[in-house]
C-alpha cells in the first residue's frame, strides 16, 4: 500500500498553495495497491513537530476503497458528497476538513505526515468526531498504513 501526491514527492517540501500561508485547500492524494478486503480508506494528516504536541490537520474517512483518489480542495463539510459521503472530523484548529501546514515561524522544518489506513469496513462515526474518536474505531479495522510526508518552514 502507497499514498502519494502529484503535488510533492515524499520528504518534500509542501507547495504554499496547501499551506495556511497560501490557499489552504488540501493536495491531491491517491492511495494505491490496497490490501485485499479494504472496504474503505481513513486519512489522518498531523504535525509531530508541532511546540505543544502533535497537531491534528485533517481527519477524514469513509473514503470508498474502489475510488481512492481524493481531488485537491476537499470540501471543509463534515459529509463530503463527492467522495460517496465520505465523513471528515474536527482538526486541532477546532474547524471540520483540512488545515494546510502553518507552523510557527522560527520553529524552523515541520514534517507533516499523511498517513492512510485501509479499513476491513466502513465506520460508523459522525461527522465532526475527534481523532481520539477516530482511533478508537481504527483499532480494530486497520489492514495496512501507509504514510507520505511533506515538510513545511516559516524561516
Amino acid at each position: 500500500m502507497r499514498i502519494q501526491s502529484s503535488a510533492f514527492e515524499d520528504g518534500a517540501r509542501i507547495p504554499e498553495r496547501y499551506t495556511g500561508d497560501g490557499d489552504d485547500v488540501s493536495p491531491p492524494l491517491s492511495i494505491q495497491d490496497l490490501p485485499e478486503g479494504t472496504a474503505s480508506i481513513a486519512l489522518i494528516v498531523d504535525d509531530p513537530d508541532a511546540p505543544r504536541g502533535t497537531w491534528v490537520h485533517w481527519l477524514i474517512w469513509g473514503i470508498p476503497a474502489d475510488r481512492p483518489e481524493l481531488p485537491e480542495g476537499v470540501p471543509a463539510d463534515g459529509l463530503v458528497e463527492e467522495l460517496a459521503g465520505a465523513r471528515q472530523g474536527k482538526n486541532d484548529f477546532d474547524q471540520i476538513g483540512y488545515g494546510g501546514a502553518a507552523p510557527p515561524p522560527g520553529h524552523g522544518t515541520h514534517h507533516y505526515r499523511f498517513t492512510a489506513y485501509a479499513l476491513s469496513e466502513h465506520i460508523d462515526l459522525d461527522a465532526g468526531a475527534t481523532r481520539n474518536a477516530l482511533e478508537t474505531r481504527l483499532d480494530d479495522v486497520t489492514l495496512e498504513t501507509a504514510t507520505l510526508t511533506g515538510t513545511y518552514s516559516r524561516d
